[in-house]
């Protein structure tokens, strides 16, 4: 079969012998495979990841003096089966799946590991445990899709965003877009969308952000009117302190009242800021977000920052501000993604921005590096196209 592959900051396409299913594994004929941000970052500081996914238990992720088959992102065609299967679908069925495999050497993540081959290839072995029918109508390209959304319905699932509470995105990248995307799904009716892209800003709103801003222009969290629990000060939060007690402490009546506190607590009527998702990943952008967010406000860190970052503690805990950090999903969440992307409650269309073949794909990357330009290329293995 033919793939690209990365090794030393360099794609090659090359011929290499077609993988071979192993126990519970399923061959696929990719159709489609989405490039991920990841995997830009991870073809010239491979080894910068690598080092933390080690410390963090996983040994076995790309380095650069590695020939590395990449592409976690894809849906294909049951192509044939390794011992030991269900064999739940026929020849010819589209799939997606979880990008994960096992084998003798223990589990491994596709695309991102010498030992598993990924998907910017004519074929690709997965899990069949892993591996999830593509319901009938979903085009190859949204299904493709599922994975980084799934990503994303993580986030915002992990965010426990409360109801009519704000949502702010700091970063359209192709997450922070996925991110806005799920949350127009979720229901929100308040999203405010931050990037220093004109292009990636419309993207953002045709993608459901109610708000956006150009943060050299406006700071986002300047551009919507705040919610009647929301305070930007601990000044302000002093102040709603004294006004609530001074009127609590003059009305009559059996109930005392601590326990009207207790009871405006239960039911979110309380100063609260909204839930911001960072998705960025510089250094600087925590410290930049705790610093000019609402008190209480809930940060949730989408962007992968791979660099040493700072802030200050101290004004994190004076405005008492969440911080939660995501990876990933899980099956659930990725099953639940493929079927809402099925089902259009949510619409991937306007995240995809282009498409080529196999000899495409340094092009592809180089795209990518602009913001103006594309939002997701999709890689078609049968396709001779060499620009996005």
């Amino acid at each position: 079969m033919r793939a690209v592959v990365c090794e030393q900051g360099e794609l090659t396409v090359t011929d290499m012998a077609d993988p071979v299913p192993g126990k519970g594994q399923v061959l696929l004929n990719v159709t489609r495979t989405g490039i991920c941000g990841s995997d830009l970052h991870g073809r010239h500081h491979a080894d910068l990841v690598a080092d933390v996914a080690e410390k963090a238990g996983y040994p076995h992720l790309m380095r650069m003096d590695q020939p590395i088959v990449m592409g976690h992102e894809f849906v294909g065609t049951v192509a044939a089966y390794g011992p030991g299967c269900h064999k739940r679908w026929k020849p010819g069925t589209r799939v997606v799946a979880l990008p994960m495999v096992d084998s003798d050497t223990g589990p491994h993540l596709l695309g991102l590991s010498e030992k598993a081959p990924g998907a910017y290839a004519e074929k690709v072995v997965v899990q069949e445990s892993m591996t999830m029918l593509v319901p009938d109508g979903l085009p190859d390209d949204e299904a493709a899709l599922t994975e980084p959304m799934a990503v994303a319905w993580h986030a915002v699932r992990r965010a426990e965003r409360g109801r009519g509470q704000a949502a702010v995105v700091i970063g359209c990248g192709p997450i922070g877009l996925a991110v806005i995307a799920m949350l127009k799904a979720s229901g929100a009716k308040k999203i405010i969308a931050s990037d220093l892209s004109s292009r990636r800003r419309e993207l953002a709103r045709e993608l459901g952000a109610h708000v956006v801003v150009d943060p050299r222009e406006t700071d986002p969290f300047d551009a919507y009117k705040p919610g009647r629990n929301e305070t930007r000060s601990v000044t302000d939060l002093v102040g709603v302190a004294l006004d609530t007690m001074g009127k609590l402490r003059m009305v009559p009546g059996p109930v005392p009242w601590w326990q009207v506190f207790r009871l405006a607590e239960k039911i979110g009527e309380v100063p609260a800021g909204p839930v911001v998702f960072e998705c960025v990943g510089v250094p600087g952008m925590i410290d930049q977000i705790i610093g000019t967010a609402p008190l209480r406000s809930r940060v949730v860190v989408v962007g992968v920052c791979m660099e040493p970052d700072s802030f200050t503690p101290s004004m994190a805990g004076t405005k008492e501000i969440d911080l939660r950090f995501v990876f990933g999903y899980d099956p659930g969440e990725f099953r639940d993604t493929l079927h809402m992307i099925a089902d259009r409650k949510v619409d991937v269309r306007p995240l995809i921005t282009g498409a080529v073949g196999l000899d495409g794909v340094d092009a592809a990357f180089t795209a990518l590096g602009d913001p103006e330009a594309h939002a997701k290329i999709l890689i078609d293995p049968s396709s001779d196209r060499l620009r996005p």
